[in-house]
């Protein structure tokens, strides 16, 4: 079984990507497989409520602000009891008003509180409503503009232990906000903030038996990441040896035409990849915005998902998405690697930055085969770049690890109609390997080669080529798992009609309104990759051109002006780490005509 890991969620946006991605996993748990190929228990901790009912709730601590958590209210996931707090659980109902709309719900909290261990206290008789056998959620969830802050659409019970607000910064207003990078670094060195991290953390991390690491999902354009860079640095010090897998995420820019927010911005941003990816064992920014620098791009878009980018809501639930895809190597119940092996597949020679891509959902045909699917694709893998870069023609990488989700592993057998096979390679392929093969012919640079087969992009013949391939596998790794991304509510159902209810493609437009879509196959990846020298290095062009005089509302906050720039040069240092000839002669030259 795969061992424990513990999230934090630091910052409001977090907070969304961490409530779809708990969503998730209650999803998963209530359409459970035969042989579920994920490990509930790597994320949730199971549990018994006093009736004798089956709990999980996340091995998660949470920072908010103070107005961050809508109705939760102001203490979170509750108060520890004197007596009847071991594995207490809080639990919280969404309720729309008979005859209302979701647009109009705010959602209110319940007070009951249920143990989650065998024999454990009930809150029954203590004046208190009786906690609910589950979560109700409106089924409306197309109006994502009514759900403003995550708890909004939380449908998973928390420990009273998840949650702590900090009293010090509001969450929305025209002062009093977490702004920039030292105010957030300053937050962690209050005693009294400390204390209560160290808690909570303590308290996760002593019942786990084989605690693998930490999960951070850390907000990356605010003064949050200055908080994240605070709490990396003390995993990496209190626990060392143990895996700190951090993502940095941004939503998608909705302030172009103020000056001081996108200076912040980008300051928080360069400043929060630096000490994040100094601290953890691997880091990736995560964004479905098109560009982290200065210019504006437009947002990532998918061919099967119709989404509003100017909703949390949305944009969170795709990136929530990839996160339980890329997550899945060390969450295997048949324990195959750790988080730590995944971070040192990736991160040699100091490219500790990854690039996410994504497919989701995968484009497969219902009825064809992958090995039919990625024929039909060749070289132009059908995924996007989730790391807020311009995509560009790569041949190679340095490593990745790749995962594709929903598939059954018999689909590699040929079933599209008409279709003779090309070659026998799926007469015996797994669907595994016929994955690792097509990754190899588009990325050969993260493979070796055993055979002296040259194959280049206008090669008419791929699948003859492909069958004679045979790649060893030092860096890089493919994962194919039966077990979909399920997309119940309160994920939103902003899919395209031409997918079943099972997230596959139909052949044609459908004559009836189709029914929900409850799951869908995902492909994702994390790779080390070329395209890192672009973002990293655009950044530092960017932050190199900015008169820093004119901030110092910025750096009054703490951090000083020899800091940045030491912190500036090792943005530059870390950007060439990812440079390989002419890729990296080109991104400059991008750089320089911005």
């Amino acid at each position: 079984m795969a061992g424990e890991a513990v999230t934090l969620q630091l910052g409001q946006f977090a907070g969304c990507v961490g409530t779809h991605w708990w969503g998730l996993q209650a999803a998963a748990l209530r359409s459970p497989a035969e042989t579920p190929e994920l490990h509930p228990a790597a994320l949730l901790r199971p549990g018994r409520a006093a009736g004798g009912r089956e709990t999980h709730t996340p091995r998660l601590v949470a920072l908010e602000l103070k107005g961050g958590l809508g109705a939760l209210g102001p203490r979170g996931a509750g108060a520890e009891a004197a007596a009847a707090w071991d594995g207490a659980v809080a639990d919280y109902l969404e309720h729309t008003p008979t005859g209302g709309s979701a647009a109009g719900d705010a959602g209110r909290r319940t007070e009951g509180v249920s143990s989650d261990r065998p024999g454990g206290p009930s809150s029954a008789g203590q004046g208190v409503s009786p906690a609910p056998s589950q979560l109700t959620v409106s089924q409306d969830v197309s109006l994502g503009s009514s759900r403003q802050v995550w708890s909004d659409y939380l449908n998973m019970h928390l420990h009273p232990k998840s949650v702590y607000v900090i009293p010090q910064y509001m969450h929305d207003g025209d002062c009093g906000c977490l702004e920039a990078f030292g105010q957030g670094e300053s937050l962690l060195q209050d005693p009294g903030c400390l204390e209560e991290l160290e808690d909570r953390l303590h308290f996760y991390v002593e019942e786990c038996d084989y605690l693998q690491g930490f999960q951070v999902l850390c907000d990356l354009h605010n003064g949050f990441s200055g908080v994240g860079a605070k709490v990396t640095e003390l995993l990496c010090d209190e626990y060392s040896g143990k895996g700190i897998l951090t993502w940095g995420l941004t939503p998608v820019t909705s302030n172009v035409g103020d000056s001081q927010k996108n200076f912040y911005r980008l300051m928080n941003t360069a400043l929060g990849i630096v000490h994040l990816s100094s601290h953890s064992s691997l880091f990736c920014p995560l964004s479905l915005s098109g560009s982290l620098g200065i210019r504006p791009r437009p947002p990532v878009s998918f061919p099967y998902i119709n989404y509003d980018a100017s909703l949390n809501y949305h944009s969170s639930a795709i990136l929530a998405a990839v996160l339980d895809t890329l997550t899945a190597p060390y969450r295997l119940s048949s324990f195959q690697g750790s988080m730590m092996h995944l971070a040192e597949t990736l991160n040699f020679s100091g490219r500790k930055v990854v690039a996410a891509w994504a497919s989701v959902p995968f484009p497969a045909l219902r009825g064809c085969s992958l090995f039919d699917t990625l024929c039909t694709y060749k070289q132009d893998v059908p995924w996007k770049l989730l790391s807020s870069c311009r995509e560009q023609k790569v041949s190679c990488c340095f490593a990745q690890s790749v995962v594709l989700r929903g598939i059954c592993k018999e689909s590699h057998l040929s079933s599209c109609s008409g279709k003779q096979p090309e070659s026998l390679l799926h007469m015996w392929e797994s669907t595994e390997q016929i994955l690792q093969r097509y990754l190899h012919t588009v990325f050969p640079g993260a493979f070796r080669w055993v055979t002296g087969c040259r194959f280049g992009t206008g090669s008419s013949n791929w699948p003859t080529v492909l069958s004679n391939v045979i790649p060893l596998l030092p860096y890089s790794t493919a994962l194919v798992l039966e077990q979909p991304c399920h997309t119940q509510p309160p994920y939103p159902q902003f899919f395209s009609p031409l997918l079943t209810r099972e997230g596959f493609l139909l052949d044609r437009p459908p004559r009836y309104p189709s029914a929900a879509v409850e799951s869908i196959p995902v492909l994702a990846a994390l790779q080390a990759s070329p395209v890192l020298h672009t973002l990293l290095y655009s950044l530092y062009k960017d932050l190199q051109k900015l008169n820093t005089q004119r901030w110092a509302s910025f750096f009054s906050a703490g951090v000083e002006h020899d800091d940045f720039q030491e912190a500036l040069e090792q943005l530059r240092t870390l950007s060439q780490c990812y440079e390989t000839g002419f890729e990296a002669d080109e991104s400059e030259d991008e750089g320089d005509s911005d």
